[in-house]
């Protein structure tokens, strides 16, 4: 996969560089058929124009009781604005992990916590997500790559994605 520079970091951008899916949360269990078993990259979009509206508490899954909720001072710090792009992540399979992710947000204690910020956007059943399969690449690498170019694009990793970072 080439390199994604500034202006492909839109849902425009990211169609043109081959992500496919463009699927709700709140209708991806309904359509996990389309999304392929393969190893791959995707996205979480929400509308550019969107401002952030946090929820004080975050419903995802307690695995092993911990709480996924993160202080709305993080959630600030860490918001990009102006990005369509709010999560990049990647899956050796692609289907199980999107299950994951969306049952996760449902609030089922699912083990992994990549992501979790999302969920405590008040309006995470529409962000979209899309992704692209890597056939003959790591998807480990590909994601590496993306998330540095978006750095270089935004000045900082996508909202959700190392929230540990608050914000840098």
């Amino acid at each position: 996969m080439a390199r994604l520079g500034d202006n492909t970091w839109t849902s425009d951008g990211l169609k043109a560089a081959g992500f496919t899916g463009w699927v709700a949360f709140e209708a991806l269990s309904a359509d996990l058929e389309t999304v392929p078993r393969a190893g791959g990259v995707y996205v979480v979009i929400q509308g550019v124009e969107a401002k952030p509206d946090f929820l004080l508490s975050n419903p995802g899954g307690r695995f092993k009781g911990r709480d996924p909720t993160v202080d709305a001072s993080v959630l600030q710090a860490n918001w990009v604005h102006g990005a369509e792009v709010v999560y990049v992540g990647k899956a050796d399979n692609l289907r199980r992990r999107l299950r994951e992710f969306a049952r996760f947000g449902s609030g089922r204690p699912i083990g992994h916590w990549g992501g979790r910020l999302i969920w405590q956007l008040t309006r995470s059943a529409e962000l979209l997500v899309a992704w692209r399969e890597t056939p003959g690449a790591v998807p480990k690498e590909i994601e590496k790559t993306m998330l540095a170019d978006f750095r270089a694009a935004y000045g900082k990793p996508p909202f959700a994605n190392d929230p540990h970072l608050l914000g840098r």
